[in-house]
């Protein structure tokens, strides 16, 4: 809960800006991830001093009703009382130990039962790392090459992953990013969301392909939901040539069910990836799969992957305290209606101020587009106006709600908010769509 909000006419962000210069001169950007920076929306960069519950607050001392949940995993809220208490108890133990501890077991149980076809998990310490593993993994039990990933879909920083389509939907992809080389990506194919045929069509071009990888709900290009029965038929696609499915579900893990969207959509991915959420905050990520292909995985296969702090035991602690609270409250019907009623917040006002505006949303998970078009992959998501999303932002920061400064990111609910929080929101949406109706 948000104890007390600013209005625009007294926020300030003098300390924030201060930071953001002294960060400069020893960080990149005075950032460690780009999307801080707020490169797309302008302006400096806000730095966070602290958080509870539904709330954040910056350097300056402004509050915010928190719909970033650093992108996700603050899911009960920031500094639940229950998983404070496990963190605060983990710690007297001590903080790492590079050897196995019990709660890796407890964590390891509560996601492999939360998951049909899921036998056996490995932690690792990010999403990324649980991609490229579960990559690896793939073309060992497969003996395959090549893989294929959707546009706009974003499975974290290693080389082959970092791809940008060409002109047509099915193509070979072109490294996008500098210092990836060609070869880094020679065996990375792109489709485009939501079209079966563009994954068909590399299928019957190419034998040697060990899997396709999906964010189910692509969360990286704004929420965009899967249409027409797309992910039950990707995997009977899969199936019929003998291609692994990688439900890429690091965001969407936990958000929308206990357990992940897969079962929503009547799929049972061959590996699953996890992250976000599994941490409760702490740095996590997972993969898993049935026990024929998890045992290709090293000590009981040939498939090598390894790291020091995996299973860090305050990870895990934080962890199975967030997991066994997200388990109790069962907040799934509320989220959907909070995200209903955000929705309306956004569309009536979107209305009333003679502004272009779709809204998708998922569970937990929601995005505004300022566009007309229905955005159902990253061509249409790209339509979205994102000099009117900058307007938007900077004026839901003034009135106090906090937002993930890029057009193609999903916002977050937390079972934390409530109905104060909703009124805020309510009143910031309508102010900044108001400015947004003035540019």
């Amino acid at each position: 809960m948000v104890v007390t909000t600013n209005t625009k006419l007294d926020m300030k962000f003098k300390k924030s800006e201060k930071l953001y210069k002294k960060g400069l001169k020893n960080l990149v950007g005075a950032v460690n991830s780009p999307v801080r920076a707020f490169t797309s929306v302008g302006g400096n960069p806000l730095f966070i001093k602290k958080a509870k519950g539904s709330g954040i607050t910056d350097v300056d001392g402004n509050k915010y009703v928190d719909l970033v949940l650093s992108y996700g995993p603050m899911i009960v809220g920031h500094r639940h009382k229950k998983v404070q208490k496990a963190i605060k108890k983990a710690l007297k133990n001590g903080y790492s130990f590079g050897a196995s501890t019990e709660n890796e077991i407890k964590l390891a149980k509560i996601v492999c039962d939360a998951f049909s076809g899921m036998d056996k998990v490995r932690f690792v310490n990010s999403g990324t790392e649980a991609v490229f593993s579960a990559l690896r993994l793939a073309r060992a039990y497969t003996g395959k090459d090549k893989i294929v990933k959707f546009s706009g879909c974003y499975h974290g920083h290693a080389d082959a992953l970092l791809v940008a389509a060409g002109s047509g939907l099915a193509t070979l992809s072109l490294p996008g990013s500098k210092g990836v080389p060609e070869d880094a990506v020679k065996n990375t194919l792109i489709s485009e969301y939501n079209n079966l045929e563009s994954v068909k069509k590399h299928f019957d071009e190419n034998k040697d392909i060990a899997a396709v990888i999906i964010e189910p709900v692509g969360g990286n290009m704004g929420v965009v939901i899967p249409q027409d029965n797309f992910l039950s038929d990707l995997k009977d696609l899969c199936k019929a040539y003998g291609v692994l499915l990688i439900a890429d579900e690091v965001m969407t893990g936990f958000r929308s069910k206990f357990g992940g969207v897969q079962e929503l959509f009547n799929v049972e991915a061959d590996i699953t990836c996890l992250g976000k959420v599994i941490g409760g905050g702490f740095p996590v990520g997972a993969y898993g799969a049935r026990n024929e292909i998890m045992e290709m995985v090293s000590p009981l296969g040939d498939m090598y992957q390894a790291g020091t702090l995996s299973g860090n035991p305050i990870a895990m602690a934080s962890g199975i305290a967030t997991l066994s609270e997200l388990k109790k409250q069962n907040p799934y019907t509320a989220f959907n209606s909070v995200a209903e009623k955000i929705e309306s917040f956004l569309l009536d006002s979107a209305k009333k101020y003679n502004v272009e505006l779709v809204v998708n949303r998922f569970g937990s998970m929601m995005n505004p587009f300022f566009t007309k078009e229905s955005v159902v992959d990253f061509p249409t998501a790209q339509t979205s106006d994102t000099e009117k999303f900058g307007i938007f932002f900077w004026e839901m920061i003034k009135n106090g709600v906090f937002l993930p400064p890029s057009q193609f990111e999903a916002w977050f609910l937390s079972s934390a908010l409530d109905n104060s929080d909703l009124k805020v929101i309510k009143k910031a949406i309508d102010a900044a769509m108001g400015k947004v109706s003035e540019a």
